[in-house]
């Protein structure tokens, strides 16, 4: 099998959504390395030095967003796209964590049911497992929501959700949604390369993988992509006739943006980052390495308060208490710019506010 490296990072910490108790148990959580290979054979691209071991999901792990206006006006988008697709379908979702989006489903009168290991509440339609050979779920449509880039052989995976679903026969349709590797390159989304996500896809990936798809295309400003294909017409990328899968490059100014951004923390006597999810944990991290000083980060979900971020230890505050803490000249690093104005809002005309997504 041809592979070529594409990225390598040594030390970095394994969760990115798991919040701590305390600042050294955050300090202190596992560290991996990632090293990002593509197969030339499938145009795959994956953490060759990924190891499930490390990673354990229970209740501490915080990734709903459904808090800010910007990721509700996404998630409508992402049910008219279902509602148009799946009209009438039972619906499954694998993946569903705490079943935010799930009940959304179900509002609006689908037949939605759900299977997640870190569910945490009581619903008789959500299952608390991994997905598995044997359960007896069966659905016309699968749903699967920023799951498939955590999944070591996503191949095998798409293959046994195939194999299981519709009595063995392999018919249902599927809407896959995950991050976009070409939005990463081009926006040069270091914070976006992290240990959890073992995978990083691209729209030309899935029509090599499946032979019949439906819909595709990008979401939440093209740093995702979604696909709405036949689970029947899977197949192995690698054999396709459609040619030689496009080569993916690391630009070499890909960690220029951290530089900048620790330039501008210098001069701060205040930093704080705005976003305690993937991108904080990673841009703390990153930070702390080039000896920048960060004091905190802001999270609107109340789940998060009075936790501390992965690797960093970074305290997680509410706004009012974080602004109320800011002082003279503070700056703010907005970790997601589709977020940008609604923290403005929030934040007021103080701070300097620095979107690191928009630091290219």
């Amino acid at each position: 099998m041809s592979v070529h490296e594409l990225l390598r990072l040594e030390g970095i910490p394994v969760y990115q959504n798991k919040m701590f108790g305390t600042a050294s148990e955050a300090c202190a959580c596992p560290r991996g390395d990632v090293i990002l290979t593509q197969d030339a054979a499938s145009g795959l691209v994956h953490n060759s030095a990924f190891d499930a071991n490390l990673l354990s999901y229970d209740g501490s792990y915080q990734n709903e967003q459904g808090h800010s206006l910007a990721f509700q006006a996404h998630i409508t988008q992402v049910l008219d796209v279902i509602s148009r697709q799946f009209d009438a379908m039972r619906i499954l979702e694998i993946g569903c964590g705490k079943g935010t989006f799930l009940e959304l489903l179900r509002a609006a009168n689908h037949d939605a049911h759900g299977i997640d290991p870190a569910y945490e509440g009581n619903s008789e339609y959500i299952v608390r497992e991994h997905f598995k050979p044997g359960l007896s779920i069966r659905a016309d449509a699968i749903v699967m929501r920023h799951v498939l880039e955590h999944i070591p052989s996503p191949l095998e995976f798409l293959d046994l959700v195939r194999r299981a679903n519709s009595n063995g026969s392999g018919s249902g349709l599927i809407y896959i949604e995950v991050p976009c590797l070409e939005w990463i390159l081009r926006r040069r989304a270091w914070f976006d390369v992290f240990y959890e996500h073992v995978n990083y896809f691209r729209l030309t990936d899935f029509h090599r993988m499946f032979g019949r798809v439906l819909e595709a295309g990008p979401l939440f400003g093209g740093q995702y992509i979604y696909v709405v294909a036949d689970l029947h017409s899977l197949r192995d990328p690698a054999a396709t006739s459609l040619g030689v899968p496009p080569r993916a490059y690391i630009p070499d100014d890909f960690f220029d943006t951290l530089d900048r951004c620790a330039q501008i923390a210098s001069i701060g006597a205040y930093n704080a980052i705005w976003g305690s999810a993937a991108k904080g944990v990673m841009f703390s991290h990153h930070m702390q390495l080039r000896g920048a000083t960060l004091h905190a980060a802001i999270d609107i979900n109340p789940a998060k308060h009075s936790q501390f971020l992965a690797g960093s230890g970074l305290p997680v505050l509410p706004p009012s208490d974080a602004l109320s803490q800011l002082g003279d000249t503070p700056n703010i690093f907005v970790m997601n710019s589709n977020y940008l104005s609604e923290i403005r809002e929030m934040g007021g005309p103080g701070p300097n506010y620095t979107a690191v997504d928009q630091q290219i």
